[in-house]
């Protein structure tokens, strides 16, 4: 009885003893990947934390040391933070929205039987490979005034009268580029949404429509609700994206005309390198970043849910 005990003990002891050095092994297998998360990403976060709270400027080095809330006392208090944070949930929400719908439509009509269908899902995936800078300039030159080959359709088809400047109009240019955006984006959601509906089982639509359900009631009682998974994940990527994202922007109008189109990542760009600002820029990122992180745990409740009413 005691040999057995002993014996059992010495197992147990091994079993720990083997635990301990498959987890040093595993650390130290993650190690190199570790540091190099904590200096491409931990270092950086933590110095735009650090500089929203200090005095630093590119220029005037002399003005140094802890700001307190100065720096979020600026922004907040900068003549175009509204208009820019209004400008920012225009193009976040009317790109997102717009590249759901369009690519959800997509998504329906390529799932459909038709011949050539292949060849149209190639084609159109086209838009989200090409980079946003050749995609923003090459817009830039068709919506041009001058030259543009859109205002030259519809000046000749009599559409309008005079060719329209839509970079250059306030009232035309935040719908221009979200027009652009939602063309280049929208063949992800499309292929996204195409995948997840052919794993629908069809014998489950085809006893729907034996049973008398219109198109429009399978769609909206059996495919939609198959896709709410994909959809959650789809939907906060690009919110996140979106409300971020500084370069198409800044290749079609630069914020402009009379930032009409000025979001807060461009007004984060021009506080760091017009105005050399470099803590407002840090205090408006890390305001961002806060933001961010709230849309987060909005969306880890909402991805819990939907996975505990699947189970």
């Amino acid at each position: 009885m005691e040999r057995d005990g002993r014996k059992m003990a010495a197992k147990q002891k091994r079993v720990l003893d083997r635990r301990k050095r498959d987890r040093k092994t595993a650390f130290i297998m993650l190690l190199p990947a570790l540091i190099f998360l904590a200096l491409l990403i931990a270092y950086p976060l933590g110095k735009v934390v650090h500089d929203a709270f200090s005095y630093v400027h590119l220029i005037n080095h002399s003005l140094r040391g802890f700001a307190g809330l100065d720096n979020f006392k600026t922004i907040i208090e900068d003549e175009h933070f509204i208009n820019d944070t209004k400008n920012t949930l225009v193009w976040t929400i009317f790109s997102v929205t717009g590249e759901y719908i369009v690519g959800m439509l997509g998504a329906v009509l390529l799932n459909q039987e038709f011949r050539g269908r292949a060849i149209f899902r190639a084609f159109v995936f086209i838009p989200w490979l090409v980079p946003i800078i050749v995609a923003g300039m090459t817009w830039d030159w068709m919506l041009n005034p001058d030259f543009g080959i859109i205002n030259y359709l519809l000046v000749n088809l009599h559409i309008v009268k005079e060719p329209i400047n839509f970079m250059g109009d306030v009232r035309y240019a935040m719908p221009t580029v979200i027009f652009v955006n939602i063309w280049r984006s929208f063949p992800y959601y499309m292929i996204s949404f195409l995948a997840a509906m052919q794993s629908i089982p069809k014998d489950l639509l085809e006893a729907a429509s034996i049973d008398g359900s219109g198109m429009f009631t399978r769609f909206f009682k059996i495919v939609l609700p198959q896709l709410k998974s994909v959809s959650l994940v789809i939907l906060f990527i690009h919110v996140i994206w979106t409300s971020i994202n500084f370069d198409f922007i800044w290749v079609m109008t630069e914020g402009g005309p009379n930032y009409a189109t000025e979001t807060l990542p461009i007004m984060i760009y021009r506080y760091s390198m017009k105005k050399f600002n470099v803590g407002a820029a840090s205090a408006l990122s890390t305001m961002m970043f806060v933001t961010m992180t709230i849309l987060f745990v909005f969306y880890y409740r909402k991805r819990a849910q939907i996975s505990n009413e699947n189970n």
